[in-house]
Parts: C-alpha cells; structure tokens; sequence
C-alpha cells in the first residue's frame, strides 16, 4: 500500500477532476512501482509519455495553482488496509494475522486518534526525557514532598505513553478495550502505519477531525 499527499492552494482545485485524476494516476504509478519517495516517484512515466514532474508542471500551468507532491511512503505486508477521512487524513496500515475487517478498524482507529508509535516501548528516549522534565517541572510548582512527586510524575509518564502508542490507546469503537487486547484477540499485530494529514507542520485552523471520524465509524 502506498499513502501519498499532494497539496493545491485552494479546496476548489483539490475538487478539479484533472487535479483528481492526476492525484489518482500518480497514486497507482507509485503503487506498481512500489516506490517511497518523492524524486523517484517524479521520475516515472505517465500514461501521456510525460514524466511525473513534466505532468505535475503541465497541470500547474492549465488550472493556475500551485501543486505539490509533498510526501510518500510506501507499506508492504500480508495485510493491507487504507482509510480516507474528508480528503484531508490519510492512513495505511500493515498486519500480521488479523483480517479484513480488523485491518479497516485499525486504519481508522489510527485516522481519529493519531498514535505516534505502535507500542509504547517505541516512543523515543528523547522524547520520553523532555516530556518527563515538563512534568517534572508541573510536579515540584505543586509543592509536594519528593515521594508524592516522584508518583506523580510516574503517573503522569505511564498516561503519556499510553496516549502517542496505538496498543496504549483506548480502541475508538470500544473504548473499554485498548488497542493491545484488541489485536491480542485477534492473534494480530500491526507491522507499521503512516497517518498524514493534509498541511501538517504547516501551520493551519485547527478542527476536530477525531469527532468526525468517531461519527462516521458509529454512523
């Protein structure tokens, strides 16, 4: 499976049939050609004979708007799964075991909740010591002995991990099971997920994309 963004300036022209069909011909190049990056996959030819970068250019100068292949990644596995929310999050999900249907729910688990990490031995050491001197810091303003602060912060870097890894996370449809048992059950694993969001790092107006989501699953 492969997940791949590709930015216009307005939402008018994200709508523009030859912006779509551009999108969707590009997407199943890279698919075929299994590749993972933006400078390979600007290589590869067209159904017109025209590369990718001489068809994006092409297609800039006919609507008049920028447009960007911004980022790619490409999933191999047993166990495929995608999921598309409003045009503006994307998910790929690889696992091992599971099925169909589990493999949907996990795509878009990861589409509402926007894990970081698989598990919560992945969340990087780095990361885990600034978090930890930010508590820390909320912690001693409390005035507690260092005992009491020490559990504090314990708590607080438990409920941490939890919240930025998928197994840690409470499952979006039930949310009386985590992740982790969920896959347990199910004798699954996932083996890797990307999640983009359309403009992120760039700064945008924040919306709550989770509630959408969580309506659509329920509705």
């Amino acid at each position: 499976g492969i997940i791949l963004e590709v930015n216009s300036e307005t939402d008018f022209v994200s709508r523009d049939e030859n912006f779509l069909a551009f999108a969707n011909e590009v997407s199943d190049l890279a698919l075929a050609n299994k590749v993972a990056d933006i400078e390979s996959l600007m290589a590869l030819t067209t159904a017109s004979g025209a590369t990718v970068a001489d068809a994006r250019e092409t297609l800039v100068a006919k609507i008049g708007e920028n447009i960007q292949l911004r980022r790619i990644e490409y999933v191999a596995g047993d166990l495929i799964s995608t999921y598309i929310h409003g045009g503006r999050i994307g998910v790929v999900v690889s696992l091992e075991g599971g099925n169909d249907e589990l493999a949907r729910d996990i795509a878009m688990h990861v589409a509402a909740s926007a894990p970081e990490v698989i598990s919560p031995d992945d969340v990087p050491a780095e990361l885990l010591e600034k978090e930890k001197e930010i508590f820390t810091a909320q912690a001693r303003e409390s005035g507690k002995p260092d005992n009491i602060i020490e559990k504090m912060i314990e708590g607080r870097m438990k409920k941490y991990v939890g919240e930025v890894s998928l197994e840690g996370q409470p499952f979006i449809k039930d949310p009386s099971m985590k992740i982790e048992k969920l896959l347990k059950d199910n004798e699954a694993k996932v083996v890797k997920f990307y999640r983009f969001e359309v403009g992120e790092g760039i700064e945008k107006k924040e919306e709550d994309f989770a509630a959408e989501v969580m309506s659509q699953i329920k509705g």
